[in-house]
């Protein structure tokens, strides 16, 4: 499954576009649409293309975690909530969660009502974070969200 245009208006939203690099919430390096990792550093600068294409190269990789992780049954809607979710958290954090754990045995709706608990950055509530999750639940639970 790959993410559809909801999925990555969703991530777009909530990430936001910045074409010069700066440091995240917890002091993270961060270029584009969330894109991080050992080629961002201070200084950089890119293309409104070039954050297209890192966007796309990132999603890949969380589509194929998400798709490894998830064992159970699920929409186009729950795979891209779940998307957004890994690529603002980490695969990390989804494959140890409460919410993948309930989704695998095949409880959605408890799953579903996990997404609210994922809202701190550095131990704080976040209100963007807050945002985040509900929108990323109401796409989850079959609502479009952009």
């Amino acid at each position: 499954m790959q993410t559809s245009t909801n999925g990555i208006n969703l991530i777009k939203q909530f990430e936001g576009l910045k074409l010069t690099a700066y440091q995240d919430s917890v002091g993270v390096w961060t270029i584009g649409y969330g894109h991080t990792g050992p080629d961002v550093r201070a200084g950089l600068t890119i293309s409104n293309s070039q954050a297209d294409q890192l966007l796309r190269l990132d999603l890949q990789r969380f589509e194929q975690g998400v798709s490894n992780l998830v064992k159970a049954v699920i929409n186009q809607n729950q795979f891209d909530a779940l998307i957004s979710f890994s690529y603002n958290l980490g695969l990390g954090n989804l494959q140890s969660s409460t919410l993948l754990r309930l989704l695998n045995q095949g409880d959605y709706q408890a799953a579903a009502g996990q997404f609210h608990l994922w809202n701190k950055a550095g131990g704080k509530v976040l209100p963007g974070l807050t945002r985040r999750r509900l929108a990323e639940q109401a796409l989850f639970q079959g609502a479009a969200t952009c």
